[in-house]
């Protein structure tokens, strides 16, 4: 890793899928979500996909909180049995962001009434950001969008610059 990425802008994206993990499906999810969060000038430092397991799920989030700043799930936020990466962010974070993810519904809302059936939450482990993202790639994407421009302040705030202007 370059000493000159800013510690602040830099990402892990998970994927989480089972077929994917499986390799019976190709990640599409995670590659569009690694190029919004470019464009958003991050600095992409992991991408990794795991199994609709909430242990799995958790020791990845974890490990992944370890190195980035800010970790994007895109997957298992839904209804479905195996949508679990809502209670595995929840159970690593130390308090969550409900007007994060709030706001993604809303903005998603416009666009689709399904929107309102994402499950995704937003929550801090430490210094780390998690947010959770739909497993489709435009939804992904979309929902991405709506946030991506507080986060570089979010992060600023863990960080103890707490500073206002």
């Amino acid at each position: 890793m370059s000493s000159s990425i800013p510690e602040a802008l830099t990402a892990a994206v998970l994927t989480v899928s089972d077929s994917c993990a499986q390799g019976k499906r190709s990640d599409v999810s995670g590659p569009a979500v690694a190029e919004a969060l470019k464009k958003g000038k991050f600095s992409i430092i992991a991408k990794e996909v795991v199994a609709d397991d909430q242990s799995a799920i958790q020791k990845s989030l974890l490990r992944l909180a370890t190195n980035a700043r800010l970790v994007v799930t895109t997957g298992g936020t839904g209804i479905a049995k195996r949508d679990v990466t809502p209670e595995a962010t929840k159970a690593i974070c130390d308090r969550l962001l409900e007007g994060v993810a709030e706001r993604m519904r809303a903005e998603g809302a416009k666009k689709t009434p399904f929107a309102a059936l994402s499950r995704a939450v937003c929550g801090i482990h430490g210094k780390s950001l998690i947010l959770n993202l739909p497993g489709s790639p435009r939804g992904a994407v979309e929902s991405l969008e709506a946030v991506i421009d507080m986060l570089p302040h979010a992060l600023q705030l863990l960080s103890g610059n707490t500073e206002h202007s």
